[in-house]
């Protein structure tokens, strides 16, 4: 099969990339300009291409039936052979979770931190896709030289151990991504963002481009530090009196010490529920990340018999995924754990746009059992990883650089982040507002748009890559809201007269037997269609059925199911 066959490729792609009398960088964006999630770009210079970041996004709830949707990858591989490798600045799904869907069909090392590294690992053995992948550790210890660009790491802080912001050396000049980072002046643990170190690497006169996350970018002042969120946890744990049931994402290694060093204190034993979370707490405690408490569970089949006031679950579920240990021991679906009258459930994470009324219904579930639940809404219990406006305005202060690109953000947050350079000092002809697909080039003189390339994303469902498009999601949302009707018909192949039918069966339209005498002028219709194109093609004469019936039932009923009649000859 060719590579590129997967994505419903034809044409080769051109960039339209003019010859540059002077050195150069130029960014294809593929995913994460003018959207929250699904990050990925490939970074060009006369002697290298390299791909940053490689991620996915969750669908929505008007993605029916869809599991999640990665960039479309047609420019990566039609220049495949100059891909250096794929360096990743964190282990979010949004910015790791395509690699499956690349990896088969690009030979690249990948770069990244340890822990970030083991993540991956973890993601493509469960695919069986791990042999042959080179898996290269990278650090603030080294640099990293990939043809003609070099790339710094430098540590930030975020919701995930072991971020990165880039600092590469390229032709066209010093450039610096932020990642997904914040600034917190006093992290619990780890370096937290390293501004002195972004500061030195831009230089006295500036970073040639500053490309910047803008998720926050709504939020004046700073971002709650995680201090702050430990003693509210403190404070919760020390007034609880029965179980204490903390929900948070996997990946939040250092939240997950967070629980445990308040289970220590308060001298509740942790047992673990959630294969994610397993996983990962296994992952960090072999890199050194986690200092495990004195009496922590991971196999929630062998709890011990412990006080209520003795217990500290810490289970998966903060969106409320039907799957996970929290949404199964608020329905009764799991098989060791349930709810207590008097439990206290920390749901210790910020909810995600499309999951609101999934963890609404999660939240009432626990109050019907008799739990108290705290929550972001009400409870300062987590706090973002992102940077709000006056963190985003240190970076921008800090890099100093003469052209700015924000990015990670939907169109409203590039927006407002561009001008928040602006107000730093960035001159306006120098920032530039990109969405995905919107190649630029930098230059020592600035930026300059290149030819767009197709970057509509891809949507996976199950085993089908991108044969979901938008007329099927269509006849998904119309068979949702308004059923479906179909049309069988037998005919005599020579004469065309009726052997069989017309039946009509419908699901999710209407009672048949309540409805009964629009079922019969129904077949009278398909009859009708039959006479009046008794020398049309079958398809013609299907598609007339189909729309005869279609209008019918809208002056009828003011309904507009899907129609699909089936005409056979014998």
């Amino acid at each position: 099969m060719d590579d590129l066959s997967i994505f419903g490729l034809s044409p080769r792609i051109q960039t339209g990339k003019r010859v540059w009398p002077e050195a150069w960088l130029t960014i294809v964006p593929l995913g994460g300009f003018g959207q929250i999630g699904m990050n990925c770009m490939v970074w060009s210079t006369p002697g290298a291409k390299v791909v940053v970041d490689c991620g996915l996004m969750f669908p929505s709830d008007y993605h029916l039936g869809v599991d999640v949707i990665i960039p479309r990858f047609d420019y990566v591989l039609e220049n495949k052979e100059d891909i250096r490798g794929i360096i990743l600045t964190h282990g979010h799904e949004d910015h790791i979770g395509a690699l499956p869907w690349l990896v088969p069909r690009l030979s690249a090392p990948i770069y990244a931190s340890p822990f970030t590294l083991k993540l991956v690992e973890h993601k493509l053995r469960e695919r069986g896709l791990l042999e042959g992948v080179e898996l290269v550790p990278v650090g603030p210890e080294a640099p990293l030289a990939l043809g003609d660009m070099t790339f710094h790491f430098f540590p930030v802080c975020h919701s995930i151990i072991e971020g990165f912001a880039l600092g590469a050396e390229t032709p066209a000049g010093r450039i610096v991504h932020t990642g997904d980072f914040k600034i917190d002046p006093d992290p619990l643990d780890g370096p937290g963002t390293n501004l002195a170190a972004l500061r030195a690497f831009a230089g006295k006169e500036g970073a040639r481009l500053l490309l910047s996350d803008s998720t926050n970018i709504e939020h004046e002042g700073r971002s709650l530090s995680e201090r702050q969120v430990l003693a509210n946890l403190r404070s919760l744990f020390s007034k609880a009196r029965g179980r204490v049931i903390v929900t948070l994402f996997s990946s939040h290694i250092q939240r997950i010490q967070e629980v445990f060093d308040c289970a220590d204190e308060s001298g509740r034993s942790v047992i673990v529920g959630g294969r994610s979370l397993v996983n990962n707490i296994n992952m960090a405690q072999e890199l050194n990340h986690l200092r495990p408490p004195k009496n922590l569970h991971l196999d929630a089949d062998a709890i011990p018999a412990l006080d209520d006031n003795k217990v500290a679950l810490l289970v998966t579920g903060s969106q409320g995924e039907p799957l996970s240990a929290l949404s199964r021991i608020a329905v009764g679906g799991h098989k060791n754990l349930s709810i207590h009258e008097g439990d206290m459930v920390i749901m210790s994470s910020r909810l995600i746009p499309g999951n609101t009324l999934a963890v609404n219904t999660l939240v009432n579930n626990l109050y019907r059992l008799g739990a108290e639940v705290y929550y972001d809404q009400e409870h300062p219990v987590h706090a973002s990883g992102h940077a709000q406006q006056k963190e985003l305005a240190e970076m921008i202060r800090a890099v100093r650089p003469h052209c700015f690109v924000p990015l990670h953000g939907e169109y409203r947050h590039l927006v407002k982040h561009a001008r928040l350079a602006e107000n730093c000092g960035v001159e306006e002809l120098n920032t530039a507002v990109i969405e995905n697909g919107q190649a630029f080039t930098v230059t020592p003189g600035g930026i300059t748009m290149e030819e767009r390339i197709h970057a509509e994303s891809i949507m996976v469902d199950g085993k089908g890559v991108g044969d979901v498009g938008q007329m099927l999601l269509r006849e998904r949302h119309i068979l949702g809201g308004e059923g479906m009707v179909v049309v069988v018909l037998v005919l005599e192949e020579e004469t065309r007269s009726i052997l069989h039918g017309p039946d009509i069966f419908s699901r999710g339209f209407i009672f048949e037997n309540q409805y009964e005498h629009i079922l019969e002028e129904a077949k009278r219709l398909v009859i009708e269609e039959l006479e009046q194109r008794e020398t049309a093609s079958m398809e013609k004469l299907q598609e007339g059925i189909r729309l005869s019936l279609r209008r019918f039932f809208r002056k009828i009923l003011d309904r507009d199911p899907l129609v699909l009649a089936i005409v056979a000859k014998v």
